[in-house]
């Protein structure tokens, strides 16, 4: 049997895309006979992350973590993150001279920037410096290609996100927990912190009402300062659904995200979506016809409000996860066999 390791230092009990993102990949390869080592912090002791302590980074030893490498003598090696475990991860891969593959699913330098002063220069080189170590980078959509190839990145190819159709759907009863509150009602499902721009869609001035599905270090402030706001905390499965379907709109405020797999379950359960048009909605929503893309958010999200919910549905029943890990695993593929190809010439 041919077997992935699969490296990421975002992982469970962690509640975000990349994390969904990983495990669906996890499932989806396992059932066309791919055995995945995942190599995550589970196992390990975690340390908070300085400013977020929600994320938790791994203090093993490298020795620690290349052991476990060994002992799951992949054929294939995938890095998702730029942290710890991959940082690990990537010098077994050197050491062993076995190519390996990355994805770019988060804006690091932006992120950071956000925090501290540090020039947006200093992270990329450091981001492009470990992606290009790796045989390929998979990025999610065009205008990500583009931005990284401009900064130096190589071997950039395409893996575009799926969505679950069948747990993200129309017909899930709106959740009672939201049926009381004034219509229209405007909905953001992601983590609560500074980098998702979760203010800018709070400040709006919008009829109804707004609700924020999601926790993370911003919560307390943001529920503190904006008190008519409804804050749910976070939702998975059928309830995550039921919040979902109870909105007339998904506004989604972030300007660092790279995809947004929050607006393909919103599009999934037949809500339209309100967003900047920056990377990700531009690369989601297209001209689709299933969203609003407006520098003037509170313009998108009143816009959005005429979409039709059906044509929402219909859009997302296109992007399936079996043809995502599929192409995953063709790029997986390919660029070892380019690297192979390049040594022996």
């Amino acid at each position: 049997m041919t077997t992935l390791a699969l490296v990421s230092d975002a992982w469970h009990p962690q509640v975000n895309g990349v994390v969904r993102t990983l495990d669906t990949t996890r499932v989806e390869l396992e059932k066309i006979g791919i055995d995945v080592a995942m190599i995550t912090p589970e196992p390990y002791r975690t340390i908070p992350m300085p400013t977020y302590p929600e994320i938790r980074l791994t203090v093993a030893r490298p020795r620690t973590i290349h052991r476990a490498m060994d002992e799951a003598a992949p054929d294939y090696v995938h890095i998702a993150t730029e942290g710890p475990l991959g940082m690990m991860a990537r010098t077994w891969c050197r050491r062993n001279g076995i190519g390996y593959t990355t994805s770019y699913h988060t804006r690091f330098p932006e992120y950071i920037r956000a925090r501290f002063p540090v020039p947006l220069s200093w992270s990329y080189a450091l981001v492009r410096n470990f992606h290009n170590a790796g045989v390929g980078c998979m990025v999610s959509n065009a205008t990500l290609e583009t931005e990284l190839a401009s900064r130096g990145f190589r071997r950039l190819v395409r893996w575009v996100r799926g969505v679950d159709t069948d747990v993200f759907n129309p017909h899930e009863p709106p959740s009672p927990d939201l049926a009381h509150l004034p219509r229209p009602i405007f909905i953001c499902v992601g983590r609560v912190s500074v980098e998702k721009n979760i203010k800018a869609f709070l400040e709006l001035d919008l009829p109804g009402t707004k609700v924020v599905v999601g926790d993370g270090p911003s919560l307390a402030p943001l529920r503190a300062r904006f008190p008519d706001a409804v804050f749910t905390g976070n939702k998975e499965g059928r309830e995550l659904t039921a919040h979902y379907t109870a909105a007339d709109v998904f506004v989604f405020p972030s300007l660092t995200d790279t995809w947004g797999l929050v607006q393909m379950e919103a599009l999934a359960c037949g809500v339209p979506v309100a967003a900047f048009p920056v990377m990700g909605p531009i690369d989601v929503i297209a001209d689709s016809g299933t969203g609003a893309l407006d520098w003037d958010l509170a313009k998108a999200s009143l816009a959005a409000l005429d979409i039709p919910r059906d044509r929402c549905r219909e859009y997302a029943m296109s992007f399936s996860w079996e043809s995502s890990v599929l192409q995953f695993w063709e790029n997986l593929q390919n660029a070892n066999a380019r690297m192979l190809q390049a040594a022996s010439a």
